[in-house]
C-alpha cells in the first residue's frame, strides 16, 4: 500500500486537498483511483499587496498630503496600482464629486453663522465673508481654512489689477463673482470648488458671501480691525472674527503710530456703524448720528472721532464695515 494513501484518506475527511492548502472536493466526490485531487487555484491579494513596506509607507505619505481617511486612501491606492501621484488626484476627484452633490442637497439652508476674514499684504488689504450653519463648524479647522482661501484668492485678484494709482481704489465682489475666482497658484479650479469640497468634509450648507478690497499708494493708510479676532494657524498675517473693518487714511508722512491709530479707526467703525464719513465740519451729532467724523467716539464720547482724528495729523477718507450674517435677518423677514 503506498505510504500516502494514508494521508490521503485522511485529507479527504478533512475536505482538503494533499497537494494545496485551499479547499479540495467534498470526500463522496473524489475518486482517490483516478489520480490526486485536482491542483486548487493559487491564492490572489488583489491588484496591489498589502504586505509590503514600500506600500505602507505609500498608504502614510497620502494620508498626509491629503488628510483623508486611510479607508479612502487604501481605496485610491488599490483603484491606481500604487501611484501615489495618481491616487492623489483620483481622491480628489472623488471628494469633489462627493462635495458637489452634498452642497446640492443642502443647499437653500439657512448660514447666519461663519467669519470674517482680514488680509493684508503690501499696499492691498481684503475683507471677505464667508457662512456657514453653524457656530460650531465655524470653529472648525477645515472650515477656518476655506476663509483663508477665499482671502487669498480675492487679494491675488485684487493685486493682479493692472491700474495706476494716484489715488486709493476700492472694490467689491458679490457671491457669484468670488465664487469664480481661482482658487490660487497650489489648487485646482475656483473657489467655488474649494467650496464644495469644504461642505462635503463639514456636511453643513456654506457660503461666499461677499469680499471687498482696497489698494492704496504712498500717502495713503488703510488701518483694519478684526473683533475677537483669531489668528490663521497656517498663515500669520490673515486675521479671523465676526466683524471687521478697514479705514483708508489720507497722510502726509509715514508715522510709526499709524498702525495703532488705525486699529482705533476701526474698532470705532465696528462699534458705531457710519453709513459715510462726514466732514470735519459737521455738527457733533449724538448715538444716532450716523455720519463718522460727527460721531461721539467709541473710545472716549466727550469728543467726536473728528477732535479725535484731526490732531493726528490724518484724513479719515473712506471705510468699509463688514458684520457676519449681517442682512440674513432682513432677507428672511421679506
Amino acid at each position: 500500500m503506498s505510504l500516502l494513501r494514508p494521508w490521503r484518506l485522511f485529507a479527504a475527511a478533512r475536505g482538503c486537498s494533499v497537494r494545496g492548502l485551499g479547499p479540495g472536493p467534498a470526500p463522496s466526490s473524489w475518486d482517490f483511483r483516478a489520480g490526486p485531487p485536482p491542483r486548487p487555484r493559487p491564492f490572489h491579494a488583489g491588484p496591489w499587496l498589502w504586505s509590503s513596506a514600500s506600500s505602507k509607507d505609500a498608504l502614510v505619505k497620502l494620508r498626509r498630503r491629503t488628510g483623508y481617511s486611510f479607508v479612502n486612501c487604501k481605496k485610491a491606492l488599490e483603484a491606481c496600482g500604487g501611484d501615489l501621484k495618481q491616487a492623489e488626484s483620483w481622491l480628489h476627484k472623488q471628494a469633489q464629486k462627493e462635495g458637489w452633490s452634498r452642497a446640492a442637497k443642502l443647499h437653500g439652508r439657512k448660514t447666519k453663522e461663519g467669519l470674517i476674514g482680514l488680509l493684508q499684504d503690501g499696499n492691498a488689504t481684503v475683507l471677505v465673508e464667508v457662512n456657514c450653519e453653524t457656530d460650531f463648524v465655524s470653529r472648525n479647522l477645515k472650515f477656518q481654512q476655506l476663509v483663508q482661501q477665499v482671502a487669498l484668492g480675492t487679494l491675488l485678484h485684487c493685486q493682479n489689477l493692472k491700474d495706476q494709482l494716484s489715488t486709493y481704489s476700492k472694490g467689491f465682489l458679490n457671491s457669484s463673482e468670488l465664487s469664480e475666482l481661482p482658487a490660487g497658484p497650489e489648487k485646482e479650479g475656483c473657489l467655488k470648488d474649494q467650496l464644495a469640497l469644504a461642505i462635503g468634509k463639514l456636511g453643513e450648507n456654506m457660503t461666499l458671501k461677499r469680499a471687498a478690497w482696497v489698494k492704496v499708494p504712498a500717502g495713503f493708510y488703510v488701518g483694519s480691525y478684526v473683533h475677537g479676532a483669531m489668528h490663521s494657524p497656517s498663515l500669520h498675517n490673515l486675521e479671523l472674527g465676526k466683524y471687521g473693518a478697514l479705514v483708508v487714511c489720507e497722510t502726509s508722512e509715514r508715522k510709526a503710530s499709524l498702525e495703532d491709530l488705525g486699529r482705533r479707526l476701526g474698532q470705532h467703525v465696528v462699534g458705531m456703524a457710519p453709513l459715510s464719513v462726514g466732514s470735519l465740519d459737521d455738527e457733533p451729532g449724538g448715538e444716532a448720528e450716523t455720519k463718522m467724523l460727527s460721531q461721539p467716539y467709541l473710545l472716549d464720547p466727550s469728543i467726536t472721532l473728528g477732535q479725535y482724528v484731526q490732531p493726528q495729523g490724518v484724513s479719515v477718507v473712506d471705510f468699509v464695515r463688514f458684520e457676519c450674517g449681517e442682512g440674513e435677518e432682513a432677507a428672511e423677514t421679506e
